[in-house]
């Protein structure tokens, strides 16, 4: 029977992090995982370059049922903690858009260098660990995988969500907590991709790759960046943000022209080029084939833009500035970045991210009912959180 001060379960963003902490406390640390190699998803991420964090990673920037719980762990392990300890590594880096940070190289950089901090710190790593059963007895944690048994006086869960099941996600985490009397808030994929009804299926797949800039909106949330017409729904960074607060049933409201006032700009065409037709000033601000799509879908009819009235041209710009669709569901857990739902935050320690009713057990990362917006936010919630319980197990 091998005996740890601390076992980790999962070797992600957070439970890297977290190890890493512990063993610089001097605890004798173990991280299990059941792939192959560690770091899995962060090495997927962001096209294989990592945003590794965002630098202006807010609280704001995280949906949880208690949206006070994150602000302990993400103000005392900030964006800034994460940043210098990237530079500490000499590890190229830039700014791609609104904040969001990516290695110029890899995000194996990023992998290797958790990986010596953890060396560093003399973190032991087992891989391909099939975790069979968890029990308590004693303020004694025995875990069992089918070679051996592991005894620890602490026990972090940093198994992830149930998103990108093809990089080893499972429903470990959530059915542990359980086990041990921690409610589990429902669970379901976000940043993820929107799918067709059928009947827009038909129509839109043929505009499959076309993209622009819009906002989308759904359930009063509103976000501003591109949109993406795929051969099974709608996708691009807008949607995929918007699919966070999107529930079945619900519209997505998406303006095709956030940055011009369609009614102003037609009525300007209207005087300069009175023969022109409407799909032809429409192509100037929206994709050509998008125009002809919507041509189609009779939003407009094509006439000279002389032959249109104010009335008229107020109701165009109307539908496009708040064109609505109606998504069939969305990609699920296959494309999903992350998992919204999870541990209930009520039963754990902010300041600790340890359980309040079980001693010695704590919860990090995406299996916590925390979940962040794109563009680095997930991340710097598992460095944060991660951190955080490092200082404690």
């Amino acid at each position: 029977m091998q005996q740890w001060d601390v076992i980790v379960v999962g070797a992600g963003a957070a439970g890297l992090m977290c190890a890493i902490e512990a063993g610089n406390r001097g605890r004798k640390v173990l991280l299990l995982d059941n792939g192959k190699r560690p770091g899995r998803k962060i090495l997927m991420s962001g096209g294989g370059r990592c945003n590794f964090t965002n630098m202006f990673s807010s609280p704001e920037n995280f949906l949880s049922q208690n949206k006070h719980f994150c602000k302990s762990a993400l103000s005392r392990y900030t964006q800034w903690d994460f940043i210098a300890l990237v530079q500490k590594h000499g590890i190229a880096y830039h700014e791609k858009t609104l904040g969001q940070l990516f290695c110029d190289d890899s995000a194996k950089d990023i992998v290797e260098m958790l990986l010596s901090e953890a060396k560093a710190a003399n973190v032991q790593l087992a891989l391909q660990q099939q975790i069979t059963a968890v029990s308590f007895a004693d303020g004694v944690y025995t875990v069992t995988t089918p070679e051996l048994s592991r005894q620890c006086q602490s026990l972090v869960v940093a198994s992830g969500g149930l998103s990108l099941p093809n990089l080893g996600a499972t429903a470990f985490g959530f059915q542990l907590a359980e086990q041990f009397g921690l409610k589990v808030l429902p669970l379901r994929a976000a940043l993820v991709p929107l799918t067709w009804q059928p009947g827009d299926k038909a129509v839109f797949e043929e505009i499959s790759g076309v993209s622009l800039p819009v906002t989308a909106e759904a359930n009063g949330t509103l976000f501003p960046e591109d949109m993406l017409f795929t051969h099974r729904g709608l996708s691009g960074p807008a949607i995929l943000q918007i699919s966070s607060y999107w529930q079945p049933g619900d519209n997505v409201v998406v303006n095709m022209s956030p940055d011009t006032n369609l009614a102003e700009f037609l009525t300007s065409q209207q005087q300069a080029h009175p023969e022109q037709e409407v799909k032809t000033a429409l192509a100037k601000l929206l994709p050509k084939r998008l125009v002809e799509k919507l041509l189609e879908l009779n939003v407009f009819t094509n006439q000279p833009l002389k032959a249109l009235n104010p009335k008229t041209i107020k109701q165009l710009a109307d539908t496009l500035h708040a064109y609505v669709f109606k998504p069939n569901g969305t990609e699920g857990y296959r494309t999903a970045e992350v998992t919204i739902g999870g541990v209930d935050t009520d039963y754990l320690s902010s300041k600790t991210m340890e359980a309040k009713n079980q001693p010695g057990l704590y919860f990090i990362g995406e299996v916590v009912d925390v979940t962040g917006w794109l563009g680095g936010y997930n991340f710097q919630w598992a460095w944060a959180s991660g951190w955080v319980a490092g200082q404690y197990c």
